[in-house]
């Protein structure tokens, strides 16, 4: 069957036009009408009817004056923070993390809470609803509108559908998601894998902003990656590309099984449990160690943060434990350089708080294990957000579902009219 290519009417050419304005405001605004019409070839009545419109829907908003190029002052025009609020959800093997952030993706609001996967699934799904609530209530003190929620989740994810398909770490199968949080919230919302949230973080807002091919590395309590191509996010055929971490990392028989149900997995050598059993071999077999006495100091249990502190102090046993750790990240990065050949490698996820003692090693084995004219071109950096770039993201997938499409943001007038219309109704039924 012969391929079909898309054609388009009026009003998907002014979709993508409007598209194009906001992406250049987001990239590098402010920018005068007058430079954005230079940048996108459009006409500077086309670009004014544009501009017209993206005020309307509050998603810009005019930030002062352009005198530079002598003559009557330009006015500049940039993205709107408070076009309105976005709920950004992470839900973690270990934890739920809920931010409120702006249409710029300043955090505004924040909770993070503990989850235990033997409390089974319902119990987290309605632990993150009231969560929820919570910033739903905080958007409304601050009279913001809310654009949508973000749902950032571990495992394959049917994105069209905004469906779970399957989580190894949490053994969920089948999660409507988008379901449950639409029919509670009444806002649109957009669910992905927390490793591709991350990458459309570093794109939209991280370091990565200005790069077209690098691989985002979520390392938690598993491990994914997400991957941008040209541009794009890259999905893969079934839309399920960027699980790295399940690749077959080293197949001996003892290793320990992954929660997938093979062996050998990468994420089994490099996720968060992989360092802190290092560290609990070390102490078994009763090596002195100033991790025992932070753990008896906080009273708290064997986390990276406390192992970090310790590296820090210089203790010999986290040290070690981290080192390993970074060996084995970077074997696999090498491998994903030289597949990908990259622009940029970015490691973000909880382990990232171990950043300083796993870069070092990560570029030593890229560099060793590469050729030298792939190994030496890319640049491998902590994520932005450290621990928090799976709830960024979530926020992020929010931004660009509406850079994408701008009209589906209602205009503030018209929002404000169809609420007077439902008051007016709501009176007559009385």
């Amino acid at each position: 069957m012969k391929r079909r290519y898309p054609t388009g009417g009026q009003a998907l050419v002014r979709e993508i036009n409007l598209s194009t304005v906001l992406r250049y405001l987001q990239k590098g605004g402010p920018r005068s009408r007058a430079a954005l019409a230079s940048l996108t070839g459009l006409n500077k009545t086309t670009i004014s009817s544009l501009a017209d419109d993206l005020l309307e829907r509050g998603l810009i908003h005019e930030v002062g004056f352009d005198s530079s190029g002598g003559g009557r002052p330009a006015t500049l025009l940039d993205l709107n923070p408070a076009a309105g609020c976005i709920i950004g959800v992470a839900l973690g093997v270990d934890f739920i993390s809920v931010i409120l952030a702006d249409f710029v993706g300043q955090i505004r609001w924040r909770r993070l809470a503990d989850a235990d996967p033997a409390q089974g699934q319902e119990a987290t799904i309605q632990c993150t609803l009231d969560i929820v609530d919570e910033a739903t209530a905080a958007s409304s003190s601050c009279s913001s509108r809310l654009l949508g929620v973000g749902i950032a989740t571990p495992g394959t994810v049917d994105v069209e559908k905004g469906l779970l398909i399957f989580s190894p770490n949490l053994q969920w199968h089948h999660v409507p998601y988008r379901q449950i949080f639409e029919d509670h919230t009444g806002l649109p919302v957009i669910v992905d894998n927390d490793a591709n949230a991350s990458a459309q973080a570093e794109h939209l807002l991280g370091v990565a902003r200005e790069v077209q091919d690098f691989i985002s590395i979520y390392a938690g309590v598993g491990v994914g990656g997400g991957l941008f191509l040209n541009g794009e996010l890259y999905r893969g055929a079934g839309g399920f590309a960027g699980e790295i971490g399940h690749t077959n990392f080293m197949i001996e028989h003892y290793r320990r099984p992954c929660r997938c149900g093979n062996r050998g997995c990468w994420e089994t050598s490099v996720a968060q449990d992989s360092v802190m059993d290092r560290v609990r071999t070390r102490l078994s077999v009763g090596r002195s160690s100033s991790v025992s006495r932070l753990m008896a100091e906080q009273g708290t249990a064997l986390t990276v943060p406390l192992i970090v502190e310790a590296a820090r102090d210089g203790d010999r046993e986290a040290l070690e434990a981290l080192d390993e750790t970074a060996v084995l990240l970077g074997l696999g990065t090498a491998n994903l350089v030289s597949i990908f050949n990259p622009e940029m490698i970015v490691i973000g996820g909880p382990l990232s708080e171990a950043g300083d003692y796993l870069l070092p090693r990560v570029q030593e084995a890229v560099t060793k294990g590469t050729l030298p004219e792939i190994g030496e071109q890319v640049q491998i950096l902590l994520s932005s957000f450290g621990a928090d770039a799976s709830v960024v993201g979530a926020v992020a997938l929010v931004i660009e579902a509406i850079l994408s499409n701008p009209s589906s943001v209602e205009p503030l007038n018209a929002r404000s009219t169809r609420r007077k219309e439902v008051s007016a109704r709501d009176r007559r039924r009385t």
